[in-house]
């Protein structure tokens, strides 16, 4: 699958549909038709996976030994509350009550893709997370990619 780029600022309706931008409907490819399973995830945002990406995550998810307890508790957590949503004619997705709640997510949000998913943020949750300085973004790329082997392609 190609990778989704982009941050998209959208709203939710009383409803809790978000319509999703043109701009991520234009790198959706075909064979996702439309569905998804939306999670918590980390630092209390969302997950949107394409339903083919979730099935990878979830067949590495249960592949854990389930006998070991930390696996367990992991398991539960990881699948509590997802929730396969599809588009509608009107290209909105169905957020669920209980994951917007889990998200602090009210009215204004957004929309980050990074490759394989799109990450769901209360947009004033994201901005604070990511107000990092150019120093301190310099020393976490280079502790995170310091020892990962030049591609000489880039």
């Amino acid at each position: 699958m190609a990778g989704f780029l982009g941050e998209y600022e959208v709203k939710l309706d009383a409803k809790g549909r978000v319509r999703l931008p043109s701009g991520l409907l234009k790198q959706m490819p075909p064979e996702i038709k439309g569905r998804f399973v939306v999670n918590r995830g980390f630092e209390k945002c969302l997950v949107l996976y394409p339903h083919d990406e979730w099935e990878k995550v979830s067949s590495k998810v249960n592949k854990l030994n389930r006998f070991v307890k930390k696996n367990r508790e992991f398991i539960r957590y990881f699948f509590r509350g997802a929730t396969e949503v599809v588009l509608d004619s009107a290209e909105r997705i169905n957020l669920p009550n209980h994951l917007l709640g889990y998200a602090d997510i009210k009215k204004e949000l957004l929309l980050a893709a990074n490759d394989n998913l799109i990450e769901v943020w209360n947009k004033e949750n994201y901005e604070a997370l990511m107000a990092i300085d150019s120093d301190d973004f310099a020393d976490l790329a280079e502790e995170v990619m310091g020892d990962a082997p030049e591609d000489p392609e880039l």
